[in-house]
Order: structure tokens, then sequence, then C-alpha cells
């Protein structure tokens, strides 16, 4: 492991040497900070990506595996998305003027342990964990396509196949639910009743997240690369529960909430 910045290049030449394959994941990913933070956002999500390809090109990588979002098709995303339509570009004249072979996966709705703070289901279990009670910045009718962490990861590395080289592939889940029935699932599992929140309220939330469909009409086609076997939600679920218990367990303080 290589601790470092996507902005060093000289560092980032050192890692892709000897690389066949290099996944490209890092960058800022929350929307909600990209939109507080556009500059930022842009410097490592677009020129970060820049150094990361043009290392690849001097170490005469195979494939440059770059993830992506499918807010691609939304117009939704603020700048985290629009960074991201950009980078995808840049990927293909990259491929046309250098060579530099490459798959786009458009990641779903990620979630699994180790998940960030501002991860949507990590946030959720958290609050219900800590003091019985979720709130959502909306109506919990949206829909989202949920993967668990172990599965895009397993998905990611079949994208390798020579089958999807210079391929645009969306990375989900198989089970498609409601925020609602979510939320509702983690009460479930908790064996708790949790009270939920919802605000109808015009929020950046609502302005920034889709709320049936990340798809729109796009010029660029793409593929669809779901797991034939995966991590249920509910299971994914539970893990992350029990994940922030043994946290709190751990850290030697009693847990907010008895599970």
């Amino acid at each position: 492991m290589v601790v470092g910045d996507v902005m060093d290049a000289q560092a980032l030449r050192g890692c892709c040497r000897d690389a066949r394959y290099v996944y490209h994941l890092a960058g800022v990913a929350d929307i909600g900070a990209a939109a507080a933070a556009p500059r930022k956002t842009i410097e490592m999500n677009v020129v970060g990506s820049l150094n990361v390809m043009e290392a690849c090109v001097e170490s005469k990588v195979e494939r440059f595996m770059f993830a992506s979002t499918v807010y691609v098709y939304s117009d939704k995303g603020s700048f985290y998305r629009v960074s991201k339509q950009a980078v995808e570009s840049i990927v293909e004249v990259f491929d046309a003027q250098y060579g530099l072979d490459y798959t786009i996966l458009r990641y779903g709705s990620l979630y699994g342990p180790r998940a960030q703070a501002w991860n949507g289901l990590k946030r959720w279990v958290t609050q219900a964990v800590k003091s019985g009670r979720i709130v959502y910045p909306g109506e919990g009718l949206e829909r989202r396509e949920y993967i668990h962490v172990k599965d895009a990861a397993r998905l990611s590395v079949r994208a390798l196949s020579e089958e999807f080289s210079r391929q645009c592939l969306t990375v989900t889940g198989a089970q498609i639910m409601t925020v609602k029935d979510v939320l509702n699932m983690i009460g479930e599992i908790c064996g708790l009743p949790i009270d939920v929140e919802f605000s109808r309220e015009t929020s950046d939330y609502k302005t920034s997240h889709y709320a049936l469909t990340p798809y729109r009409y796009t010029p660029k086609r793409g593929r669809k690369l779901v797991p034939d076997y995966f991590v249920d939600l509910g299971q994914g679920i539970l893990d992350l529960v029990e994940e922030l218990d043994g946290e709190h367990n751990g850290s030697g303080e009693d847990s907010a909430r008895e599970l």
C-alpha cells in the first residue's frame, strides 16, 4: 500500500510502473461535498484523473478502469456528475490519441463495511443505532439500485474481460427498492421502533439526487452489469448494524441503543 495523492504526478508514475491494469477510484465522491467545493472537485476528479491516465500511458498499462457513476445519465449530481462526465470524455480521447484501452464502470448506490460517514445506508443505520431516529431529506419514494461493495468488487474484476474493452458498464445491484422500504427494513433488523422523519420541503438533497431513475436520453450507449449472485440487501444492512455495534463496544463506550 502506498498512501499518496492523485495530484502528485511523480508518486503516480511510481505506483503505475509495471502495472498491467489500473483501477482509478480516487476523488471526491460525496455529492454534497462536491456541491460545496466545485474547484476542489474539478481539481481532484478531473485533473487528478488526467494525472493517472498520463502515468498509465507512460507505463504502457494494458487497461485503465475508471470509476464513474450512474449520475452521468442524469441532470442531477451537481459538480460530482459533471466531473465524471468530463473524465469519461477525456478517457475516450486518451484512447484515440495514445491507445490507452479502458473500461468505464458507472457504479450505482454502493454500501457495505467501512463505508464513509456520508454514505446513505451507513448514515441511516448509524442514526438508527445511536438515536432510534432517522431523518431523511425526501419523501421516501425515491428508488435506488443498491449494490454491496463485495458484489461491486467481483463485477469490477469481471469487467477485465476482453468483451468489456472500450465499454461503459453500469454496475448496480439486482434489488431495486424505495428509500422508505429500506428505512423500514433497517428498523426491522434492529428490532426496535425507529422514528423516521421525512422532509418534503425543497432541499439541496432533493435537487442534487435523482428520484426514480438516473437515466435520461444520452447519445453514448452503455451496457449494464449486475451480479448473478449477490449479497442480499437485508444481510448487508445487518452487517452494517453489527459493525457499528462492534465499534461502540470496542471503544469502551456503551451503545446508545441495545440491539
